[in-house]
C-alpha cells in the first residue's frame, strides 16, 4: 500500500461506496494513489476528522463531499483548522470540498432519471417494496423523485447497497457535478 497523502472525508458509507465506484469506473486505484476515503459516520464529526488528519493532526491533504444542509459544519471545522475564514462554497471547492444539492442520492437520481433508478431497484429485487411505498397515503401525491429519495433512506443499508449500482448505471457524461469534481480534484 502506498503511503496516504490525501484523506477524503465523506459523511457516510454510501458516499464512500459511490466515490469508490466512480474511481473504479475511471480506472483509478485511490489506495495505490495514496488517497484514503473515510466515512465519518455523519457530517457533525467533521471537526474530529479534520483535527486528526488536517493541519492540527497529521497535516495531510484533505478533500470531501457533503450535503447542502451540512455546509455550515464543514465551513466551521475548516476555519477552526486554519484553512480559511468566511468560507463560501467556492472557497470550499478550492479546498477540495464539494457540496451536493440535497444529498448524493438526490444528485444520482437527478443524473440518472427516475426510470433508470427504478431499473436499478428492480435489479436489486426491491421494485415491489418501492411500489408499496408509492401507495402509502403520505407518499401517493409526491413526485417519483421524492419517493425514490425516501425509499433509499428508508431501508436498512439501502443507500449503501444502491450507491455503487447507481454510479455504475450513470452515463459517463452525466456524473453529478460534486462527485465528478471531487474525483477530478484528487
Amino acid at each position: 500500500m502506498t503511503r496516504t497523502h490525501t484523506v477524503v472525508l465523506v459523511e457516510g458509507l454510501s458516499d464512500k461506496a459511490a466515490v469508490e465506484a466512480l474511481a473504479g469506473r475511471r480506472g483509478r486505484d485511490l489506495d495505490a494513489e495514496g488517497i484514503s476515503l473515510v466515512a465519518m459516520g455523519g457530517a457533525t464529526n467533521i471537526g474530529t476528522y479534520i483535527a486528526r488528519f488536517g493541519p492540527p493532526g497529521r497535516d495531510l491533504r484533505l478533500a470531501g463531499l457533503c450535503d447542502a444542509g451540512e455546509v455550515g459544519a464543514f465551513q466551521r471545522a475548516l476555519e477552526r483548522a486554519g484553512l480559511g475564514s468566511g468560507l463560501d462554497r467556492s472557497d470550499l471547492e478550492a479546498l477540495g470540498f464539494f457540496v451536493c444539492v440535497a444529498d448524493l442520492e438526490d444528485e444520482l437520481i437527478r443524473a440518472l432519471g427516475t426510470a433508470a433508478v427504478e431499473r436499478v431497484i428492480d435489479a436489486g429485487g426491491e421494485l415491489g417494496s418501492f411500489h408499496t411505498l408509492q401507495k402509502q397515503p403520505g407518499w401517493r401525491e409526491r413526485s417519483t423523485h421524492d419517493q425514490l429519495r425516501r425509499f433509499m433512506g428508508s431501508g436498512s443499508g439501502r443507500k449503501i447497497r444502491y450507491s455503487g449500482p447507481l454510479v455504475a448505471a450513470l452515463d459517463p457524461d452525466r456524473v453529478p457535478r460534486p462527485l465528478d469534481a471531487l474525483l477530478a480534484h484528487l
